[in-house]
């Protein structure tokens, strides 16, 4: 027998302040905005793509480039979520050879995720430089693979879930404890 615990770890008011601190530090580093593209990993790093992009355009005043990716067929543990894998469509109608890509998602975990973003972004061209922004950085990488900007540094156990969900507030990150029940 199980038991699930759920604690916030960000609210929605407390997400979208984060975003605008990761809006922020990203604008001071881009020198020649034509060259940025935003691009987020299909589910929840497109979600926060999509609201990082929003703050960004207002920062900058012009509409900054921003696309999708869908990972589903780069995993490396794809025979493990069933038969039926969910596949959402990749949306990069841009150019991104010679780019400077900003690559977002929402929880940073093993790595594995990024890797296999990777490795579909190099299907796409061949960026100038690559970019890891991500809200949530929650540990227990099992790849080297480290964000250039982060909204929140956490520790959360293996068994723990960190996930961004929509709630009536809007979005927020929940934490998950699963317990084993003897």
């Amino acid at each position: 027998m199980t038991t699930e615990k759920e604690s916030i770890v960000l609210s929605a008011e407390q997400t979208l302040s984060t975003l605008d601190r990761l809006a922020t530090r990203l604008v001071r580093t881009i020198t020649r905005p034509e060259k940025r593209v935003i691009v987020g990993i299909r589910r929840g790093g497109a979600v926060v793509a999509q609201l990082l992009c929003e703050r960004l355009n207002r920062l900058l005043g012009i509409e900054m480039p921003l696309g999708f990716l869908d990972i589903s067929f780069y995993r490396d543990d794809l025979n493990t979520v069933g038969p039926n894998p969910v596949v959402a469509p990749t949306d990069l109608e841009m150019d991104i050879d010679d780019k400077r890509i900003v690559l977002v998602d929402d929880v940073l975990f093993t790595g594995r995720t990024i890797r296999a973003g990777l490795n579909a972004l190099f299907d796409y061209g061949r960026p100038e430089l690559v970019d890891l922004l991500v809200l949530v950085d929650r540990g227990c990488r099992q790849l080297p693979i480290q964000p250039n900007f982060a909204g929140l540094v956490m520790e959360a156990d293996r068994h723990e879930t960190v996930k961004l969900i929509q709630s009536p507030e809007g979005w927020k990150v929940v934490l998950k404890q699963v317990k084993q029940m003897s």
